[in-house]
């Protein structure tokens, strides 16, 4: 039987944050925001999921694979899926260089990878993160061109994700919109699985915030669910204290909620919120930020985010209009 840990992947994700492995390896450089920067930023993101699926399927074969309970029509798909990653690759290096300027080359990474089920899980978060990579870039780039390419993109990347939830049996579809995440918090999260970049890389604008990890779920052992308590500490931030009045912010599809935080002794705890579902973002603020778009202020940005998995509700459908 195939089944995944979110709340335990979460907190694996961040370790190498908060054993050292986090050491801003990705330079910024203080300015605005091109689309030269959005487009290295994007082959930075491809770069490392190319490497990812690469060594996971050089290392591990069909038949390990089937052993680990995944059927062989999965294995096809993942053959495609990594095939589409490298060619991503190749597509964003010829745009940077036709626009004029050097593509970034690909960094080391550090994947926490032990056997075929953590890497099944790993992919499901990275496609995610994918995807709402490229949703909130979306909102930077002024080319129209452009924002058609990472439009197409972001639909092979939504493929590649529903691929991954499917094989581990989560919801596909556990929300109703994809999840779009500012630059600086993609950056936070790539940042926990690169190790070193070449010098000669461009400098990108980007500032990664401290790590926020999920420690456990209380009334859940595998994942989370809306209306449990979840526990989550901050790693890094300079000895930064967490103030009493912090809140944990929710970035789920395109509803943006924030719960006050209860602080105790560096701990924080919050209760899910009712209406998040599928992959969600949590974020630690300094002040409220609700609302929709998912268009965040990054200056109220504490720590995060925390990668969450929340268990989607049953669906409602009203069969009256038809």
């Amino acid at each position: 039987m195939i089944f995944t840990s979110r709340a335990v992947l979460a907190c694996y994700l961040f370790l190498c944050a908060a054993t050292g492995v986090l050491s801003r390896p990705l330079t910024r450089r203080q300015q605005a925001i091109s689309d030269i920067d959005i487009l290295q930023f994007a082959l930075t993101l491809e770069h490392l999921e190319n490497t990812f699926y690469k060594k996971a399927l050089s290392t591990f074969s069909e038949v390990d694979f089937i052993a680990a309970g995944f059927d062989e029509a999965f294995v096809k798909n993942l053959g495609f899926v990594a095939h589409d990653e490298e060619q991503h690759v190749v597509f964003l290096e010829a745009a940077i260089t036709q626009a004029g300027a050097t593509p970034v080359a690909s960094c080391q990474y550090n994947f926490p990878i032990t056997d075929v089920l953590s890497f099944v899980n790993l992919a499901t978060v990275l496609e995610g993160v994918g995807v709402s990579a490229y949703l909130g870039a979306a909102t930077a780039i002024s080319s129209k061109s452009i924002l058609n390419v990472a439009a197409a993109i972001t639909v092979s990347e939504g493929l590649h994700l529903a691929v991954q939830r499917a094989s581990i049996f989560d919801v596909v579809s556990a929300n109703i919109a994809g999840t779009p995440l500012s630059p600086n918090a993609i950056f936070t999260i790539a940042s926990a699985f690169i190790t070193s970049c070449p010098s000669s890389n461009a400098a990108l604008p980007f500032t990664a915030f401290p790590s926020l990890s999920v420690n456990g779920v209380s009334n859940s052992a595998q994942s989370l669910a809306a209306n449990t308590v979840a526990t989550l500490s901050m790693t890094g931030g300079n000895g930064t204290a967490i103030p009493s009045s912090a809140f944990v912010t929710f970035i789920s599809g395109i509803d943006i909620i924030s719960v006050p935080a209860q602080v105790s002794n560096g701990a924080i705890s919050v209760t899910v919120p009712q209406q998040v579902s599928g992959q969600t973002f949590g974020l630690l603020t300094s002040a409220p930020m609700n609302g929709t778009g998912a268009i965040f202020d990054d200056s109220k940005v504490i720590a995060g985010p925390a990668i969450m998995e929340i268990q989607p509700a049953s669906p409602t459908i009203d069969f009256s209009i038809l």
